[in-house]
C-alpha cells in the first residue's frame, strides 16, 4: 500500500454506502451527496406536509398548532438530514489528505510506517464490518419498539384526528414516527459512529512513537495538521444545533418561554457539542505533555550550556577551546538557542487551536444566535459577543 493509497474515507465502502450504492443513489464514481440529501429530506418531509395540506393541518384551521408552527419537524428534515449527507463528502475529503500527512510530514518513523498501514487497514476493515451497523439497526428497532406513539406528544398535535389513542393519529403522524424518525436517527447514529472510528484512528496513531518537533512553529509539536479535521463535523455540529434551536423556538415562540431562561441550556449543549467534535483530537493531549516536559529539560540543558560558554569567552575573557556548540551554524547566537526555548515553552498541551474550535463552534452557535434573536436585537447580540471575545 502507498502513501496515496493511505488516504482512509470514514464514509466510503461501508454497509450503508454499498447499499445506496446497490440501489443506485450513489454513482459508480463519486459521493452522489446532492441527489441522497434531496432524497432522504424529501422522503422523510414531503409526505408529511402533504397529508397535512390535504387535511387542513397544515396550516392554521383544523389544528390547535398547525405543523408550519412546529419548526423542529422542518429543521430536522429540511436542514439537518440533508446536512448530514452533505457532511460525508467534507469528511471524506479531509480525511483522505490528512491522514496520509503523518508520513509525509516524518511524524511516523520510518521503522514504524508498516504499523502505520497496519492501523488504517484495521479501521477500514471496522469501517466495513456490519456488526457495527447491525447495531444501529438494533437501536432504531428497540427504540420504535419500546417507544410507541403517545397522543399527547405535542409534536404531534397537528396530526391527532378523531379516534380513540392509541389510533388517533393520521396518516401524517404515522409517516413521522415509523419512516421520518428513523431516517433521521440513523443519520445521527452513523455520524456518531464516524467519530467514534476517527476518535480510534488517532487513538492507535499516537500510540506510535511519533518524531514529535517540540519546536515546531504550529506549537503541536508537528501535528497541528489534524486541526482541519474537525471541519469535517461542522455541518453536523450545525445540523444538531439548528435542530434543537428550532424545538426551543417553538416554546419561545407558541408558549411564552423567555429566551434569556434558556442560557444555562444553550451554554452546556454548545460546550457539550463542541467537545464531543473535538474529542478526537484529544488523543494526542498525553504525547504532546510527554514532549513538552523532556524538550523543557533538553533545550533547558541545550541553552545553559551554550550560555555558560558564550559568558567565559565573552565576559569573563577566558580562553574557550573550540567548542561545536559555539560553531554550530544550526544554533546561532545566544539569541536563536532562547528562540528555540521559548518555542517550547509555547507549545500547546493539545493540538486544538482557534482554527479546530471556530470550526464547530461557530456553526454551532449561529442556530441559537437565531433563537435568541427572537427576543433580543441582533446588534445587542452582536455587542455581547464581541464583549465577550475582546
Amino acid at each position: 500500500m502507498s502513501e496515496s493509497d493511505l488516504g482512509i474515507s470514514l464514509v466510503r465502502d461501508d454497509p450503508f454506502f454499498r447499499i445506496q450504492r446497490r440501489i443506485g443513489l450513489i454513482p459508480s464514481q463519486g459521493l452522489g451527496v446532492m441527489r441522497r440529501a434531496i432524497f432522504f429530506a424529501l422522503l422523510a418531509w414531503l409526505p408529511i406536509v402533504v397529508w397535512a395540506g390535504y387535511m387542513g393541518r397544515a396550516l392554521s384551521g383544523v389544528a390547535d398548532e398547525p405543523l408550519l408552527q412546529h419548526f423542529g419537524i422542518h429543521a430536522r428534515f429540511l436542514i439537518a438530514v440533508p446536512l448530514f449527507i452533505l457532511g460525508e463528502g467534507v469528511l471524506h475529503g479531509l480525511t483522505a489528505k490528512l491522514i496520509p500527512y503523518f508520513l509525509t510530514s516524518g511524524l511516523v518513523r520510518e521503522e514504524q510506517r508498516e504499523a502505520f498501514r497496519e492501523i488504517v487497514q484495521g479501521i477500514v476493515r471496522l469501517r466495513n464490518s456490519t456488526l457495527p451497523w447491525l447495531f444501529i439497526a438494533v437501536i432504531i428497532l428497540a427504540w420504535l419498539m419500546f417507544e410507541p406513539p403517545h397522543s399527547g406528544e405535542h409534536e404531534l398535535v397537528w396530526a391527532h384526528v378523531d379516534a380513540s389513542p392509541p389510533f388517533d393519529l393520521g396518516f401524517g403522524g404515522w409517516w413521522l414516527i415509523y419512516v421520518a424518525r428513523p431516517i433521521f436517527i440513523a443519520l445521527l447514529t452513523v455520524w456518531l459512529w464516524r467519530l467514534i472510528l476517527l476518535f480510534l484512528l488517532l487513538k492507535r496513531i499516537a500510540a506510535l512513537d511519533l518524531a514529535i518537533v517540540a519546536t515546531h512553529p504550529d506549537r503541536s509539536g508537528g501535528l497541528g495538521f489534524i486541526e482541519k479535521l474537525p471541519a469535517g463535523f461542522s455541518l453536523f455540529a450545525f445540523a444538531i444545533s439548528a435542530v434543537v434551536a428550532s424545538r426551543l423556538a417553538h416554546n419561545v415562540v407558541y408558549h411564552g418561554v423567555h429566551v434569556q431562561s434558556l442560557r444555562l441550556l444553550v451554554g452546556v449543549f454548545l460546550v457539550l457539542l463542541v467537545m464531543l467534535c473535538l474529542a478526537p483530537l484529544t488523543v494526542f493531549i498525553p504525547k504532546l505533555i510527554a514532549a513538552k516536559r523532556r524538550a523543557l529539560l533538553e533545550y533547558g540543558a541545550l541553552v545553559g550550556a551554550h550560555g555558560r560558554l558564550v559568558r567565559r569567552r565573552w565576559i569573563l575573557g577566558e580562553s574557550v577551546d573550540e567548542r561545536p556548540l559555539l560553531q554550530a551554524p544550526e544554533i546561532g547566537p545566544v539569541a536563536d538557542t532562547l528562540s528555540l526555548y521559548e518555542a517550547v515553552t509555547k507549545m500547546r498541551a493539545a493540538p486544538i487551536g482557534k482554527t479546530a474550535l471556530l470550526t464547530i463552534a461557530l456553526p454551532a452557535a449561529l442556530p441559537m444566535l437565531a433563537l435568541f434573536a427572537i427576543e433580543i436585537p441582533i446588534k445587542d447580540l452582536l455587542q455581547k459577543i464581541a464583549g465577550i471575545l475582546v
